[in-house]
């Protein structure tokens, strides 16, 4: 027999299109133009799509940022001078 708990976690969380793109911060066209070029699987049921829960969690995931690969977004910064002191004045 299965556990009662593996039941449950073997069931699928469906998400529609604007809870989706809510869920990654994202326009529902957006979210669509991701589905088409492969970034996020969807499926159609009848009329409407659907997305799974742990397709947009892992698709979050891919996206996540390495430390040191964005350095070339932001100019690098010349050390000041050290200003005179006002008490010398």
């Amino acid at each position: 027999m299965i556990d009662e708990e593996q039941t449950e976690q073997a069931q699928i969380e469906w998400l529609g299109t604007t809870a989706a793109a809510k869920r990654l911060g994202i326009t529902t066209r957006t979210l669509y133009r991701f589905i088409d070029e492969g970034y996020i699987a969807a499926y159609r049921m009848g009329r409407v799509i659907r997305v799974k829960s742990e397709d947009v969690d892992a698709y979050i995931e891919s996206c996540r940022i390495e430390p040191g690969t964005i350095s070339h977004l932001y100019p690098e910064v010349a050390p000041r001078a050290p200003e005179p002191d006002s008490a010398d004045a």
